[in-house]
């Protein structure tokens, strides 16, 4: 029978420490991998989304579990409890596994830590744990994350060239791709989510590494919520036309250049892309 080995990440599932790790047991014999990403309150907008917030979870089993299936590594994933604690033994005992991989950031800066985590499911629970610690500040990932931000644009042909021609220039990139609600109305994140879908399709459809959330109405909020939860090298705001789009009449573009001090390529769809 294989192994099987629970990872237990959030913020540092990217980190070289822990790809190392999962590569070593890998290499060494015949393994499956189970991922828990726990839930992560969001601190921007005044109403909490669950099912948003859900979303910013599930993005990280997405791209992990895509990126072990891209270095043969046989993986499976689930979002988990808000507690850290009780999502890793809700999925100790589901998935009865051999081994326990538990990945934080350094001391200084990990509330896991600061909880006690690792020693407290070592006191619980008769599987080996080890503590993978990274850095990500630091050291940044071992390949270039590219935060997309577009809703009636996700699925235009104009954000797919430009998105296309970045993965091109860089095999290992990933894509997470935000789509705000279009209002707080019934009926609106199933809107985004068809958006999304739609988008995701297309760019996974190309060969690239991508997952994605529907995130808050207000374009910005949903924004510096991807940023608290992801490490991005860059952004890309995909919009209608200067006439068509609110989210220029906001500022929207040179709001989030500001404030997140990183490169935002403004992508503007014509007004007959696909929504």
């Amino acid at each position: 029978m294989p192994n099987t080995v629970l990872v237990v990440a959030n913020e540092t599932i990217g980190g070289r420490p822990l790809i190392d790790a999962v590569l070593k047991r890998h290499e060494a014999g015949d393994a499956h991998f189970h991922l828990v990403v726990p839930r992560t309150r969001p601190k921007h907008g005044n109403i909490i989304y669950d099912e948003a917030v859900r979303d910013a979870a599930q993005v990280r089993v997405d791209l992990a579990v895509g990126y072990w299936s891209g270095e043969g590594i046989r993986g499976t994933g689930e979002v988990g409890d808000p507690d850290p604690f009780t999502a890793t033994m809700d999925a100790i005992a589901d998935v009865r596994p051999d081994e326990v991989i538990v990945s934080t950031h350094p001391l200084t800066s990990s509330g896991w830590l600061r909880r006690d985590l690792v020693e407290r499911i070592r006191g619980e629970t008769d599987v080996p744990v080890e503590h993978v610690v990274t850095d990500i500040e630091r050291e940044g990932l071992p390949y270039t994350v590219t935060l997309v931000v577009a809703n009636k644009t996700a699925d235009s042909d104009e954000l797919l060239a430009k998105l296309r021609a970045k993965a091109e220039g860089d095999p290992a990139r990933s894509f997470i791709v935000v789509v705000p609600q279009a209002g707080k109305e019934g009926g609106a994140a199933a809107q985004a989510r068809k958006h999304l879908h739609a988008a995701l399709e297309r760019l996974r459809g190309a060969g690239m590494l991508a997952a994605g959330m529907i995130g808050d109405p207000d374009p910005y909020d949903a924004t510096m919520n991807a940023l608290q939860f992801y490490k991005v090298d860059e952004i890309v705001i995909s919009t209608l036309g200067q006439v068509s789009s609110g989210w220029l009449r906001a500022d929207l573009v040179e709001r989030v250049r500001k404030v997140s001090n990183l490169t935002v390529d403004h992508v503007m769809a014509s007004e007959t892309a696909k929504v």
